[in-house]
């Protein structure tokens, strides 16, 4: 862990001024408290992957049904990409595919959830929509509950900051991106364990969370928010070169930072 906050402190003093991480994704914010202190191409649209999730725990969560139980659909268990192997007919309790999803990123926990939510995925989908436009994020439409690449799926950094504060209070949400480990099961007790795809929590110190995320369009995408002596520090990565040193580095420059966020988001 000193080898990668060294680097991390290296990268962040050898920075240009004018943009302090030059090249480093397709768009980047470094928020503070609240407000944002740097920014490159934060209101561009991009593809945000499975920075998606947040929006799909966030509707889920709101139901407050966290322990009844959600039984996969044929669809759901054909779901590709990262995934937990859900077999057709199996029953889960929701805050399990919960954690499912948001630790493992699992595209079946995620279609299971929205089907279960609202009877279909495509009803769902309409739902995260109108959150959107309810949160203020201009710049943010959404095709599935997941992430996968879809011209009609988008967002910004600045869309996906605001997005991510609203997530992270909910408490039971922001504990459960806090977890680098957690056992899940069926109802008929398949055991399956989540080790989550953060690989900056436990190696920086103070990170809580939030989410990674991957396509071919999207590339390497995180959000990372870490608190320390009571300062809170976001990060949103998309389509990043080196997500992990890079956002290492940011955390460590915007804590090292004095004075107040240069600008409101």
């Amino acid at each position: 862990m000193r080898r990668w906050l060294a680097a991390a402190l290296l990268f962040a003093t050898a920075a240009h001024a004018a943009d302090p991480f030059p090249g480093v994704a397709s768009a980047y914010l470094v928020g503070v408290n609240g407000g944002v202190r740097w920014a490159a191409n934060a209101d561009r649209r991009l593809p945000p992957a499975s920075l998606v999730k947040l929006m799909t725990a966030l509707i889920v969560a709101e139901d407050g049904r966290g322990d009844e139980l959600a039984t996969v659909s044929v669809t759901a268990a054909a779901a590709t990409g990262a995934r937990l192997g859900l077999h057709a007919g199996e029953r889960m309790r929701v805050d399990a595919l919960l954690a499912a999803m948001l630790i493992h990123s699992a595209n079946d926990a995620c279609r299971a959830l929205a089907q279960w939510q609202a009877g279909s995925e495509s009803a769902f989908v309409a739902r995260m929509n109108r959150r959107a436009v309810e949160f203020g994020l201009a710049d943010t439409a959404f095709a599935d509950a997941c992430g996968h690449d879809d011209p009609r799926t988008y967002s910004t950094a600045h869309d996906l900051d605001i997005l991510a504060r609203r997530f992270m209070a909910v408490e039971k949400l922001a504990v459960l991106v806090g977890q680098e480990s957690l056992d899940v099961r069926t109802q008929a007790g398949r055991t399956f364990h989540l080790t989550t795809t953060n690989a900056l929590l436990g190696r920086v110190p103070g990170v809580r969370g939030v989410k990674t995320g991957y396509t071919p369009n999207a590339g390497t995408c995180v959000i990372a928010l870490a608190e320390r002596e009571g300062r809170q520090v976001q990060v949103v990565l998309l389509h990043g070169q080196d997500r992990w040193w890079d956002a290492a580095a940011m955390i460590e420059r915007a804590f090292a930072a004095p004075g107040p966020p240069e600008h409101a988001p």
